[in-house]
């Protein structure tokens, strides 16, 4: 939501391409359109990328339901879900994601894509731990 209210403000009051330096040379507000996904692929491809979109936020709700509510990883799957309709809510509605955050050295992007990282780095995270735990368990049990 607070994406969207984001994008919603970038749209109106700047044009595109312009940049507002917060912290100059480090970061700043820059509006751009990105008709493709992170890193420029499948620039142009509006239908695969909505295609996708739909089967990332549907496997999202698929696996809430299937891990159980008191999972750790339903953090990280609110987190991707979150993400993914933003984006896939300007495809859908503007034909491209608008995208705001310049760290200048970096791709610019937006919130939604901070989530949906933030919630695949806690899934391999998790996935690591529950890794270690195990291997753990398994020596204490082999002795």
């Amino acid at each position: 939501m607070l994406d969207q209210v984001i994008k919603i403000i970038v749209n109106k009051l700047m044009f595109m391409c312009q940049s507002i330096p917060i912290i100059p040379e480090v970061l700043h507000l820059t509006y751009i359109q990105n008709q493709g996904a992170a890193f420029g692929l499948f620039f142009g491809q509006r239908t695969i990328l909505i295609a996708i979109g739909i089967m990332v936020i549907m496997l999202m709700i698929y696996y809430h339901y299937l891990i159980g509510v008191h999972d750790p990883t339903q953090i990280a799957l609110a987190l991707i879900l979150g993400g993914s309709v933003g984006n896939i809510t300007d495809r859908i509605l503007r034909g491209s994601v608008v995208d705001y955050v310049d760290f200048r050295v970096w791709p610019i992007f937006n919130l939604a894509d901070v989530m949906i990282n933030l919630g695949v780095l806690f899934i391999i995270f998790y996935l690591f731990k529950r890794k270690k735990r195990r291997l753990k368990s398994t020596r204490h049990y082999s002795k």
